[in-house]
């Protein structure tokens, strides 16, 4: 059930971006209909993950110019958006600052409801993903697939380049963040005011927090894995956002009708509950680091924008999982030579 945005949403988006983008991203979102609340001036865990699932989207569409113009044609027919999930990636390697892995995600995501619901294989991208869905309302609070690489999986070579790269994040989260976010998790709620002051922190998270690559250890990283070549230039970021719909197979359709890069075919689960597809990864221009000390500009795949059909099961309840098949071929969309093929 959808309904009306939630008040403390509003605040929190209002408090972050100001009223008229607040208001812009408000419009565009479909809000669940029943949403716990603990009285004014208060924000549950829940809207909480809601505004952060809202701010990373309004992100997604600043990057991704076809992700953009879609939702636009969508509010432009009285339609909004069903926020399904956000997928990012990252390394499970010593990272600097920056905890190992998924767990430098889970520690924002858990105390805002989220837990581990399921483990995928993707051992063809030597990673593996995670989904953290949401326990109050799993089917209308976005989830989370946070993706590790593991990179001794690769050449010793690789695994020098990476640490070259991601050795020596920082940690975009303060001490007072952290302390409100544990108040989070251990209470459930908190201040709009609190709230507001520790969001931009949590959604920094979402973001590269690198240094530039140098370009011979990009081009290093790209030979043995198109994904963490893309980590090495985009971090945390969200590589994708994706809109729940009723017939993927016609919302494809019709942005191929449109010329518009979409991918060849789309890929359903082994369950036959999942249906996904998605738009190719838009171009972006990145700097890197020359071997001679300068710096260059190269245009590299950045983020992209997916649609998904869940179909229910047998108790009614909304099929929530994800399908290893499915994300392997779908991750294609951020490699620069991208066929949409899951050969």
């Amino acid at each position: 059930m959808r309904g009306s945005h939630p008040v403390a949403v509003q605040q929190l988006l209002e408090a972050v971006l100001g009223p008229w983008r607040a208001g812009r991203v408000l419009r565009t979102l479909a809000w669940p209909r029943a949403l716990p609340s603990v009285g004014a001036g208060r924000a549950t865990r829940s809207e909480v993950a809601l505004a952060l699932a809202a701010l990373l989207l309004e992100d997604v569409l600043a990057r991704v110019p076809y992700a953009r113009l879609y939702v636009t044609e969508l509010m432009d027919r009285g339609e909004r958006l069903v926020f399904d999930h956000g997928a990012l990636r990252t390394v499970a390697a010593p990272c600097g600052a920056l905890p190992t892995g998924a767990a430098a995600i889970a520690r924002v995501l858990e105390p805002l409801g989220y837990g581990r619901a399921e483990s995928y294989d993707l051992s063809r991208l030597g990673m593996t993903g995670h989904a953290y869905r949401h326990a109050d309302l799993p089917e209308d609070v976005p989830q989370f697939f946070v993706s590790e690489l593991h990179p001794e999986r690769f050449s010793d070579a690789f695994g020098a380049a990476v640490q070259r790269v991601v050795g020596a994040s920082r940690d975009p989260l303060s001490r007072h963040a952290l302390v409100e976010l544990d108040r989070i998790g251990r209470y459930g709620w908190t201040t709009v005011d609190a709230a507001a002051r520790v969001l931009p922190e949590v959604v920094g998270c979402f973001d590269r927090q690198h240094a530039a690559p140098s370009r011979s250890d990009y081009e290093h990283l790209l030979a043995e894995s198109a994904e963490m070549a893309w980590i090495a230039t985009e971090g945390n970021a969200f590589n994708h956002a994706t809109d729940r719909v009723e017939d993927v197979h016609a919302v494809a359709a019709r942005q191929a009708e449109l010329g518009r890069p979409i991918k060849d075919r789309v890929e359903v689960s082994a369950s036959g509950r999942v249906l996904q597809t998605a738009l190719r990864a838009a171009p972006v221009e990145r700097l890197f680091r020359t071997d001679d000390g300068g710096l260059e500009i190269r245009t590299v795949p950045g983020s992209f924008h997916e649609f998904i059909t869940r179909r229910r099961l047998p108790d009614g309840t909304l099929d929530l999982a994800f399908d290893a098949g499915n994300a392997t071929s779908i991750f294609s969309m951020t490699r620069g030579d991208a066929d949409g093929s899951s050969a």
